[in-house]
């Protein structure tokens, strides 16, 4: 249901080797590993905070930790999932954060537009899929994105939230179920609406 082959994120393991480098102090190391990561972070903030500013803000942040606590990472090994747990952390500070006035305009990028056949239909149903989402938590926001949008399997989302494959379960079913809600009682006001 939620998976857009288009825009989902390819997932592969970082050159430890690079890691190690990078782990010594090396700034050109890090500035490969950097360049790998901004754009996968990004994609993944934006879907977890639903907010261009907050996802760049929190990319920005999880990449400056990254530099700063990679020297105590121990097993350059596990990097990925590590990498992952540090930009989550940054999305639930961003997230934490409030505004007063959030504009809801944004420059609609190639990836953003709806495909040619779809038309209308396919707005709508983007724009139902957005209120659905927005109204998750962001626990629940958070693995929908990195399981269904990032594609990471259960187990290694669990790794990097760190937190048992169990809770990773459960806060996807019930963030599934919590969207399915969304959508039917959207379903509901529309035809209520219709009948008037």
């Amino acid at each position: 249901m939620l998976r857009d082959r288009s825009a989902t994120v390819v997932v592969r393991d970082v050159d430890t080797d690079l890691v190690t480098r990078a782990q010594g102090g090396d700034r050109a190391a890090f500035g490969l590993l950097a360049a790998e990561l901004a754009t996968r972070f990004l994609a993944v903030s934006r879907r977890i905070l639903r907010d261009l500013d907050l996802a760049e803000d929190a990319t920005q942040q999880a990449l400056v930790a990254i530099w700063r606590d990679l020297p105590q990472l121990r097993d350059p090994a596990r990097f990925e999932a590590w990498s992952y747990r540090v930009l989550v952390h940054a999305c639930y500070s961003e997230a934490r954060r409030t505004r007063r006035w959030a504009p809801n305009l944004r420059i609609i990028s190639p990836a953003d537009e709806p495909a040619a056949a779809g038309g209308l239909d396919e707005i709508i149903h983007r724009d139902e899929l957005e209120r659905a989402i927005r109204r998750l938590s962001v626990d629940h926001r958070t693995v929908l994105v990195l399981h269904h949008y990032a594609d990471i399997p259960v187990d290694r989302v669990a790794q990097i939230l760190d937190v048992p494959v169990g809770t990773v379960s459960s806060r996807l079913h019930h963030a599934m179920r919590a969207m399915r809600a969304a959508l039917d009682a959207d379903a509901r006001s529309t035809a209520a609406e219709a009948f008037r």
